[in-house]
């Protein structure tokens, strides 16, 4: 928040939200700073954060209005590094094995007021899974932790360099022990890295994660029933309309940010039902989307009615909720296509899909989409993409299908051919 950053369309304030929660108060804050301060854009990004795009010269202003709103992080140098990862709905989901706030609280803290511990890269990445339903579990992390029931225990299974959905644990140990094998890890890694080995992949392309490990100082559990665990999918496209919590009575709705973006007069519109309806909170998901926790059974059509009619995207067959794209060349000099502009396009060419089943980057960076989605569009001029499908058994974006498609070329191959991937 502290560091705004320079795009063709203006200054850029990533605002790194603690768990994606933040109150209406602070919503209404950060709309009313993007219409002072910017050009009124807003987006929320993929790992369930702010941003503010357009920025004008007052960037000190905008600053000093996120501060007072308590939206910045406890000591300055810290601001890079707050970069932890829960599900949206921590504390509220019925499948958790633990609440993962507490522990996320803690370290938070740490990683905000430990020098040491800002000489991390602001792309190092943690996340804590506490087992639920509604999680991302494809973004790769530097280090992730997953909740695993042992022996009549909660564990904490940990990876390193990569995610929850893909990749088997290398160790584990008790949950009480969680803040200390997070700052263990943490403080490895800076023992160990080089100035050019910022991320942990590029760390253990040098040590083995044996070798890592054994230095940690702490007693590791890696027989079997840790290291061949894997994690449960989870709840797919859940994220959208009513989600029921683990307190009696009470769901959590949400709905899609269209294209990832909200205007100002959209988000104020979600804090007032948050306010009226719910508990006067409202949590970011790393899908783009937000979620208005503890409204009550009977509310729940009042409250989805209500984020229709201010435009978000509340149900699974919204043709525009299929497609995901990154800035594209409106605002970033990289781009090579104005992927937001033929994301709508696409999306009323296509009949079928998933919610973000259809990724849309302007360049090779896919800054929209940490995880590949099943199919990829690659701008390689305005109005052309290259088509991928995902596969596991090939690298990268999976099976280069199609090169140098029209948006009305794409459009016509996905629905003759691609209904199987679209789908999965």
């Amino acid at each position: 928040m502290l560091r705004i950053v320079q795009a063709k369309d203006g200054g850029i304030c990533r605002i790194k939200l603690a768990g994606g929660a933040l109150t209406a108060d602070q919503a209404d804050t950060v709309a009313a700073a993007a219409e002072r301060f910017a050009a009124g854009e807003i987006e929320v990004t993929n790992r369930g954060n702010l941003q503010i795009r357009g920025i004008g010269s007052d960037q000190a202003g905008l600053i000093e209005c996120l501060l007072a709103a308590g939206l910045g992080p406890r000591d300055a140098a810290g601001d890079d590094v707050r970069n932890l990862m829960l599900s949206p709905l921590a504390g509220f989901d019925p499948l958790m094995l633990f609440d993962t706030r507490p522990l996320a609280q803690h370290l938070l803290q740490a990683l905000e007021t430990t020098p040491r511990l800002h000489q991390l890269s602001a792309k190092f990445a943690v996340q804590v899974d506490g087992g639920e339903a509604l999680a991302m579990l494809e973004h790769p992390h530097d280090l992730w932790l997953s909740a695993l029931p042992l022996d009549g225990e909660l564990y904490l299974a940990f990876g390193l360099a990569g995610c929850p959905a893909t990749d088997s644990p290398v160790g584990a140990v008790p949950l009480a022990q969680g803040r200390e094998l997070v700052l263990a890890v943490l403080n490895r890694f800076l023992d160990l890295a080089t100035p050019e080995q910022t991320r942990m992949r590029q760390l253990l392309a040098e040590h083995s994660p044996d070798h890592f490990i054994n230095g940690l100082g702490l007693t590791i559990r890696r027989d079997p029933a840790v290291v061949q665990w894997r994690r449960a999918a989870t709840a797919g496209s859940g994220y959208l309309g009513r989600f029921s919590q683990r307190q009696p009575g009470l769901s959590a709705v949400g709905g899609a940010a269209p294209l990832g973006r909200l205007s100002p007069s959209l988000l104020r519109g979600a804090a007032q039902l948050a306010r009226q309806w719910g508990d006067g909170s409202l949590r970011m998901t790393p899908w783009q989307s937000l979620l208005l926790p503890n409204i009550t059974d009977e509310r729940v059509a009042t409250v989805i009615d209500g984020l229709t009619h201010l435009g978000l995207l509340c149900a699974a067959d919204e043709p525009l909720a299929r497609v995901v794209a990154c800035t594209g060349s409106s605002g970033c000099a990289k781009a090579q296509a104005d992927t937001k502009g033929d994301a709508r396009q696409l999306a009323a060419l296509i009949s079928h899909g998933d919610p973000a089943s259809v990724h849309l980057s302007g360049c090779s960076r896919s800054c929209a989409m940490a995880h590949v989605a099943p199919v990829t569009l690659m701008a390689q001029s305005p109005g052309h993409y290259d088509l991928y499908l995902r596969d596991a058994a090939q690298p990268g974006l999976g099976q280069l299908r199609a090169r140098n498609l029209t948006l009305k070329e794409a459009g016509a191959l996905l629905d003759v051919c691609s209904r199987s991937p679209l789908d999965d």
